[in-house]
């Protein structure tokens, strides 16, 4: 079963890192959240969730407004080949979110280790960065310092890398 957005604050306060969430009408697109959450100080994010030809996985997050080319992101992130977008039931499996949802805080559900999680490197020079906190109906902000502990401390080590053009 994955976890739930309460199981995340739980975790989070765990930490000792502290967090602002600001409840909103569903968002599934960087275009549906524009103006519903602009008034929310920080980075925004989008994520990719990706698979390679040998059905490894990503976890790309990156500004909202930052393009990726997909065609060469892999040569980026370590993928064997060019990627493809991951199956919803696999993205339900690995992050315990459906699309439109998906966040760099579903790695909490990953117990398994089995997502690779890449920060852009442009994202990593705002000191607040926003994400779904496991559904689309919030926004969560955190410290960019505070996100990467959090990361670690699922398990996971991030790789910060600029995959944006």
């Amino acid at each position: 079963m994955p976890k739930t957005p309460e199981d995340l604050m739980k975790f989070l306060s765990s930490l000792g890192i502290k967090v602002t969430t600001h409840t909103h009408v569903p968002v599934f697109s960087v275009s549906e959240s524009r103006g519903i959450c602009d008034h929310i100080p920080g980075a925004h994010t989008k994520n990719l969730f990706l698979r390679d030809r040998k059905d490894r996985h990503f976890l790309v997050t990156l500004e909202q407004d930052a393009v990726v080319d997909l065609k060469s992101i892999h040569h980026l992130i370590g993928a064997s080949g060019r990627v493809s977008f991951g199956k919803p039931e696999t993205m339900m499996e690995l992050l315990g979110v459906i699309p439109g949802a998906v966040t760099v805080f579903g790695v909490i559900n990953d117990t398994n280790h089995h997502l690779t999680v890449v920060l852009d490197a442009p994202l990593m020079e705002s000191n607040i960065i926003n994400g779904h906190p496991l559904h689309n109906a919030a926004t969560t902000s955190i410290q960019r310092d505070d996100l990467i502990r959090f990361i670690r401390a699922t398990g996971h080590e991030p790789l910060i890398l600029k995959v944006s053009q």
